[in-house]
């Protein structure tokens, strides 16, 4: 495909405005009266030497210091004297959706995962613990907030 100067410019043009490859082609059709296929235009790309831009990805909120998590994960505020915390894991368990740690109210910890089918299984760090029942009750209305907070 053979474009004038002005035309390599405006493409150009499109690119850097962040125009996505479909939306590329859209504008030679209607502005340049060029039909291309996306195969077409992407090879177009290639012979002018022009790259597409990646989006930039939205830019996280810092948390106040007063409450930086641990830099592995997404945490709620340490538990108050007898409350159950609930952290969210940034780099999620393998098979998992979601993971993350709890801590009980009696001090006790377990890791947590919300797994592909949407079942929630807790890992005690003390083979057989069991939480009390109001324990489990806080740790999921937590856990529900923790991950509204987070978009899921």
């Amino acid at each position: 495909m053979n474009l004038t100067d002005a035309q390599r410019d405006q493409v150009a043009g499109w690119i850097n405005a962040g125009a996505k490859l479909s939306e590329i082609q859209n504008r030679l059709n209607s502005e340049l009266g060029l039909k291309l296929t996306y195969m077409e235009v992407r090879f177009l790309m290639d012979d002018l030497k022009l790259t597409l831009r990646d989006p930039e990805p939205p830019k996280p909120a810092a948390p106040p210091a007063a409450l930086a998590p641990d830099p592995l994960s997404a945490a709620a505020p340490s538990p108050a004297l007898g409350g159950v915390g609930v952290t969210v894991d940034q780099i999620t368990r393998p098979g998992a959706l979601v993971s993350g740690k709890v801590t009980w109210s009696d001090g006790q910890n377990a890791e947590w995962y919300l797994d592909q089918t949407g079942r929630l299984s807790v890992i005690p760090k003390v083979a057989g613990y069991k939480p009390t029942a109001a324990d489990v009750q806080q740790f999921q209305l937590t856990l529900q907030n923790e991950m509204a907070k987070l978009g899921y």
